[in-house]
């Protein structure tokens, strides 16, 4: 969603309203289970300071960030709301909306603490920072079901190349061999996926990074699309939406697998499974062991109310501390943004991705690198691509590579 910025200064800004000081509307897009839990555990803190957090989620990211952009560019502002860390915040950035919440982050030591740098430099505008991270996501996992490849007859396979081996088998048990909700983030969101599974980083970096369009069109990236189309095929009886819910089809062994972020562990957790017991997950799919340092950070409109914006000082901080970042993360399956924290009882499909943050096997998160109308052109080719099986590999392909030509 673009913002016509000549028109918007900061003093088109209202306060909002609150039923009393220290109350703090939250805008965020953390709905299922796991979310729920996780968020949870940010408002018990935020509400121990004697604040007081007032929620207000709202499904489905694509949904709620175009409520936030609505709200803020129509001089309505929440107290504080959810982005993933990267380019969506620009241009509210550049209109004068957001809070330059730099002086908390020096009086907190944040860039002493935050690991991977790239994180805060993600929150960075012209030497200012202007969000609070709070967690690392990454897309690189293949989550498998123990029950559903036993009922099959099979052992869990350990890698990518095996997984699609095995698709029959599991269709002949009546099982679906991936699980992927019919939305266009999850669909992009797998091909990156396989994108920085199965080629060199650098091939990964020259499209994404360099917006090179000659390197779209090659062998490299032609090996991606013809495994996004066995993924196709493998998810073709896949008609859940939401990703939770192709998750769900994991957790009760009516699925092989589903390609998600670490995120998903919320849910395995609610429903009470244990890692490397009832599920096995695979970084990079077993093929290529990194992450992706994307995740969710905080931003906090410009406010004119004081106890409003004492109260946005206090949240901001305290999502940063190690009591903070230690409840979260365990809830929310996600990786801490402090490399200084004890999380010894993480399980241990987080173990793994702390070992590769440690290992430094990282990639920056496609939002990191395109912009959000380069984003959603992406997520439209996949959903046509998905959903249409006559879309040929090359066709795709030839789309991709003219996204990336006129990419910013």
């Amino acid at each position: 969603m673009k913002l016509t910025t000549k028109l918007l200064t900061a003093t088109a800004i209202v306060a909002a309203t609150s039923a009393s000081a220290g109350d703090l509307e939250v805008m965020h897009w953390w709905t299922s289970g796991g979310e729920s839990a996780a968020v949870s555990e940010l408002a018990k803190a935020f509400d121990a300071t004697g604040n007081t957090w007032v929620d207000a989620a709202i499904a489905g990211g694509e949904s709620a960030r175009s409520v936030m952009v609505s709200r803020l560019i129509g001089g309505d502002p929440m107290g504080a709301f959810q982005f993933n860390h990267g380019r969506q915040a620009e241009e509210l950035i550049e209109a004068g909306l957001l809070r330059d919440i730099t002086d908390i982050a020096e009086a907190e030591g944040w860039k002493d603490i935050i690991n991977p740098p790239s994180l805060l430099d993600a929150c960075t505008v012209d030497g200012r920072i202007y969000c609070a991270p709070v967690n690392i996501h990454s897309w690189q996992w293949i989550w498998l079901s123990h029950k559903a490849y036993a009922d099959a007859g099979l052992d869990v396979p350990a890698d990518w190349d095996e997984f699609v081996a095995a698709a029959p088998m599991l269709e002949k048990a009546g099982k679906l061999p991936l699980a992927m909700g019919q939305q266009g983030w999850q669909q992009s969101g797998l091909f990156n996926v396989l994108f920085a599974a199965l080629v060199p980083n650098e091939v990964f970096l020259s499209v994404y990074d360099d917006k090179d369009a000659e390197v779209a069109t090659g062998a490299d990236v032609g090996r991606v699309f013809a495994a996004a189309a066995d993924a196709r095929a493998m998810a073709s009886g896949s008609n859940v939406q939401n990703w939770n819910d192709a998750t769900n089809l994991v957790i009760t062994g009516q699925a092989g697998g589903q390609i998600m972020g670490d995120w998903a562990q919320g849910e395995f957790a609610v429903a009470g499974q244990v890692a490397g017991t009832d599920y096995s997950c695979l970084p990079g799919l077993g093929v290529t062991e990194l992450l992706s340092t994307g995740g969710d950070a905080f931003y906090f409109p410009v406010l004119s109310d004081e106890a409003e914006i004492a109260a946005q000082s206090e949240l901001a901080a305290l999502m940063l501390r190690p009591a903070t970042q230690v409840a979260f993360n365990l809830a929310k399956g996600s990786l801490p943004v402090r490399g200084d924290i004890d999380l010894s009882t993480a399980n241990d499909c987080m173990q793994k991705g702390l070992a590769l943050l440690a290992d430094g096997a990282l990639l920056p998160d496609t939002n990191q690198l395109v912009t959000p109308d380069t984003a959603e052109q992406i997520s439209t080719l996949f959903v046509e691509f998905f959903a249409d099986p006559s879309i040929t590999v090359e066709d795709a392909q030839a789309r991709f590579a003219n996204i990336i030509a006129i990419a910013e």
